[in-house]
């Protein structure tokens, strides 16, 4: 038979356990609180006279990150990062003019150049308030980022490259047939458009040489795919895929700047990345000797794969 203390203890318990159950199942107030204010908000501003859609989550009073999409990607690309780090991290990230749910501009009426997107993400950063942040750049996100960084240094807290080019080498063989799309346009356009924008290409972009292949979800490029099939995005992307010459005359310039500055700078890169030259992440570290450089057993979009691991280095990276 069950003493009174047995049956008090029995009590207290069983409180213990439905408090245990409430809290796994429902959160404390508190706890609930926390988890719905870093939801992550989907937002559009008006920017030079158009509509720039951005991701936005964590606190803004913490240090922030502005996040720099790469081909053909948007910031969907950088939701693994959004569901690990808007806890402490203020994190944005824009679609460019062009990509994803920003709009799409005719190319006869925008220039679709790196400067000018350098130039309309320098905008939005100031119509957001943005003074001081973190770039995180990947692919694409190099160019625009670099032109950001010198044209506001002051700006610029730190810098991160996730597969991103800032030297003439690391492009690598794979560029032979948009090198000649560059010297000559009008003949090489039908090769450009199945080089960079072919079923193929796209799913290349991402598997690389993995032969992990069972990691990667295939909605990441007949998704990529379909957007770079919808009305308009051939022109717009051979547009501005033409102006990529640029970046390469301006890659003196960039590495300049670093071995001047020596940015706070941390490189991330995908192994079995088949878009660019694996040295490219030694040259960054020639530019700035202390750079914390990771290559990680991933592609070109390491976050497909890495998730974790990359999260885990940028919070090492921010401390």
């Amino acid at each position: 038979m069950l003493t009174r203390k047995s049956w008090i203890a029995l009590g207290i318990a069983g409180l213990m356990i439905s408090a245990l159950f409430q809290s796994v199942m429902f959160g404390q107030p508190q706890e609930r609180e926390q988890i719905a204010k870093y939801l992550t908000l989907y937002c559009t501003t008006k920017i030079d006279g158009l509509s720039i859609f951005y991701r936005e989550a964590g606190p803004k009073e913490g240090p922030t990150l502005l996040l720099l999409h790469g081909l053909p990607s948007s910031s969907r690309m950088f939701e693994p990062l959004f569901s690990r780090l808007s806890d402490r991290y203020h994190l944005i990230a824009p679609d460019y003019p062009g990509f994803g749910h920003s709009d799409w501009p005719d190319p006869k009426k925008f220039a679709y150049t790196f400067d000018h997107i350098a130039e309309i993400m320098n905008h939005f950063t100031e119509a957001l308030g943005l003074s001081h942040y973190t770039l995180y750049m990947q692919d694409y996100g190099v160019p625009v980022g670099f032109r950001m960084a010198l044209a506001h240094p002051e700006r610029v807290e730190a810098l991160i490259v996730q597969d991103g080019v800032a030297h003439n080498e690391g492009l690598g063989a794979n560029w032979k047939t948009r090198r000649a799309f560059w010297k000559n346009r009008e003949p090489k356009e039908s090769a450009l458009r199945t080089n960079l924008l072919s079923l193929q290409t796209t799913k290349t972009r991402h598997l690389g040489d993995d032969p992990n292949v069972e990691l990667y979800d295939p909605d990441l490029w007949t998704d990529e795919y379909a957007f770079l099939n919808a009305p308009g995005q051939a022109e717009i992307q051979s547009d501005l895929f033409y102006d990529y010459r640029t970046n390469v005359d301006a890659y003196p310039k960039w590495q300049a700047w670093m071995q001047k500055t020596q940015p706070k700078l941390l490189v991330i890169w995908g192994k079995h990345d088949l878009s660019f030259d694996p040295g490219e992440p030694e040259r960054y570290r020639k530019d700035v000797p202390k750079a914390d450089v990771h290559v990680l057993d991933a592609g070109h979009f390491a976050l497909d794969t890495k998730a974790d691991e990359i999260a885990t280095l940028v919070r090492a990276f921010m401390k």
